[in-house]
């Protein structure tokens, strides 16, 4: 970053696109050039990744119901790819307890399909870690491609992606290369 003359910032998706926290004050194009670094970094990384998407008004403010998808997708993932998990003598889990419905899920989740003795969880904040600031980008993407499907893109989502094609050509479609599927 220091080549491009940019400030080295952890990344965070939401104040980069908004211009809030550590990003106030910067220009649009410093963002998009932050934002376009981070990219190439992500493309370049050895990693594979899966989100799940879901409504809560799915879910009929059912708390239960909603946590129950996420721990079945969760474990449906892990069992689907239980051989690679075993290939290493420990999965460390880092998340930064965000969402008290996602600590839950993903615990369950993880515990039920993975031995508890392998399993090593860690706090996790984006300042500290590369790869929790890439789970927020992958995260932000396709979050920002629900938004394009349902014609709920933010004039901020344009501002940064362009229109659908563009967004799919340029970020989505080089980043589901490391989706893994499930």
């Amino acid at each position: 970053m220091a080549d491009y003359g940019l400030p080295d910032v952890p990344f965070h998706a939401g104040p980069l696109l908004t211009g809030h926290d550590a990003y106030e004050g910067m220009s649009l194009s410093e963002r998009k050039r932050l934002l376009g670094l981070f990219v190439i970094m992500t493309r370049r990384l050895p990693i594979t990744y899966r989100t799940f998407v879901h409504r809560k008004s799915d879910f009929d403010d059912n708390r239960q119901r909603f946590e129950a998808q996420l721990k079945r997708d969760i474990v449906n993932l892990l069992l689907a790819h239980l051989s690679d998990f075993h290939s290493y003598g420990t999965v460390k889990v880092y998340y930064d307890g965000g969402q008290q419905i996602v600590t839950d899920a993903l615990r369950g989740g993880i515990e039920y399909a993975l031995s508890k003795d392998a399993i090593v969880y860690r706090d996790a904040s984006p300042r500290d870690y590369r790869l929790e600031q890439v789970a927020d980008f992958l995260c932000t993407l396709e979050l920002t491609c629900e938004k394009f499907r349902n014609g709920e893109q933010t004039e901020t989502d344009n501002k940064f992606f362009g229109d659908w094609k563009s967004f799919r050509v340029n970020y989505l479609k080089p980043i589901r290369r490391k989706r893994l599927e499930s």
